[in-house]
């Protein structure tokens, strides 16, 4: 009879225990430990688990590297987030919120793939297999090479690996599997961390890259132990607003390539679309004569991809008593700082009014270049002026009103020069500013707000 054994892991770090305690000894959070039960196999269920062939210490010098080559997803804003395709034996957990298009983006993926020699093998775990095939013709022809199986077992996908030998492997999603020795619900710590690890070392003995589709919690934050995301190796975030049309893909970890790329795209009846000219989409077509108080464009930079973004913003007198502050895509935090310094180094009184503020897209955005342009669209509303058409902003604003330069100024500035904007506002400080050639594009200096303030209006 097989024996079972409790165990308290924390739901933060994955840390073990042996006995409940209200602090966990390695991260410190409280209350944060779960029971769970382990049950030791009995000689049937040994002989029925698949065997993975046992690793062996070999020297460093004798190890032989595989020149196996990244294999290219068939999504061109996916390869640029993993650097231009997947590594054989890499395993690359992609979280995102509920409809926001996990599954969506990863089987038209694996439909493009699909289409040569590759087997590819669908794990769904919340789907049948009739419900995955609908959602495949909506995307597209749908390949003899691709298999699905719906099973939320561990033990019995890793039994239909080793038969079918795919040379992909699709999770949706990791919190639906479970292994029959771990006592504990699917979806708990100790069942995401083992069968994670059981897939793991699947992917590594095999060269077989495994995706691993992933839930988030209400925080934001993956579902799961975070060990979760220190096994894998590329931890991939699907982010926008689910009202609008427009995705972000980053890369938050990525052992074999850089995080500093961005994805986008646009959703539609068809399933995902990349958007090859971001500025394009995002910016849109205006003129002169339908100028409107509250916006300002943003020579912004998201990973190493530069992009045009709108800023709106509104300012109105405070009725309800507390005065509102709303930001939409952008760090609230910093908002109440630039409102500070607005008052402090422009003297706006601005403590008795709403302020509300936008990035157009839906999109979320930490690039401190776009302070400029929000300092710019609040003073626009405040005296209800519009800027004119064609003025772009790239700046930093510290505590001191003064405006600090930002990377890559050379690459905004290309950005801009293509969308055919006129002026273009960046810090007095940047050093080796260059323009490109036969370009119209009017470069303005400027070192604190106030100086914004007096070229602008």
């Amino acid at each position: 009879m097989a024996k079972s054994k409790t165990h308290y892991v924390c739901s933060s770090c994955g840390q073990d225990s042996v006995q409940w305690v209200g602090k966990c000894p390695s991260c410190k959070a409280w209350n944060t430990l779960e029971a769970f039960t382990v049950r030791s196999n009995t000689p049937a269920e040994r002989r029925k688990s698949p065997q993975l062939k046992p690793a062996e210490a070999r020297p460093l010098a004798d190890v032989e590297v595989l020149e196996l080559g990244r294999t290219p997803t068939g999504d061109a804003e996916l390869d640029r987030v993993l650097g231009q395709g997947v590594v054989p034996g890499a395993v690359i957990l992609l979280g995102g919120e509920p409809g926001i298009g996990k599954s969506t983006l990863m089987l038209q993926s694996v439909l493009h793939m699909a289409k040569g020699a590759n087997r590819i093998l669908y794990i769904a775990g919340e789907e049948s297999p009739e419900q995955v095939r609908m959602r495949a013709e909506r995307l597209g022809q749908v390949p003899p090479s691709l298999f699905v199986f719906a099973e939320t077992d561990a033990q019995a996908v890793l039994r239909e690996l080793e038969a079918n030998k795919p040379s992909m492997v699709i999770v949706d999603s990791i919190q639906t599997m479970f292994l029959p020795e771990v006592e504990s619900a699917p979806g708990s710590v100790s069942q995401i961390r083992e069968t994670a690890a059981a897939f793991t070392r699947y992917a590594k003995q095999h060269h077989v890259p495994v995706f691993f589709v992933g839930h988030i919690t209400k925080e934001g934050s993956l579902a799961g132990p975070k060990v979760l995301e220190h096994m894998v190796d590329v931890v991939l975030q699907f982010e926008g607003e689910r009202h609008h049309a427009y995705r972000m893909l980053r890369a938050v970890k990525n052992r074999f390539g850089t995080t500093a790329e961005l994805g986008l795209y646009e959703m539609r009846g068809t399933g995902l679309m990349g958007v090859e000219h971001p500025s394009d989409a995002l910016l849109g077509q205006k003129s002169d004569d339908e100028g409107l108080s509250g916006t300002a464009v943003s020579a912004a930079l998201e990973g190493a991809r530069p992009m045009l973004v709108e800023v709106q913003a509104l300012v109105s007198t405070a009725v309800y008593g507390t005065p509102q502050r709303s930001g939409t895509g952008f760090d609230l935090r910093r908002l109440n700082m630039l409102l500070a310094v607005l008052e402090k180094r422009c003297g706006f009184k601005l403590g008795s009014k709403d302020v509300f503020l936008n990035l157009a897209g839906g999109l979320r955005m930490q690039d401190p270049a776009i302070d400029l342009a929000v300092v710019a669209a609040i003073l626009s509303s405040v005296l209800d002026v519009p800027l004119p058409w064609g003025t772009a902003f790239a700046g930093e604003v510290g505590l001191t009103g003064e405006i600090r330069p930002v990377p890559r100024i050379n690459q905004r500035i290309a950005e801009a020069s293509r969308l055919g904007m006129k002026r273009l506002f960046y810090s007095g400080h940047t050093r080796n500013v260059e323009r490109p050639k036969d370009s119209q594009l009017e470069l303005v200096g400027i070192r604190q707000v106030s100086d914004l303030h007096g070229r602008l209006f």
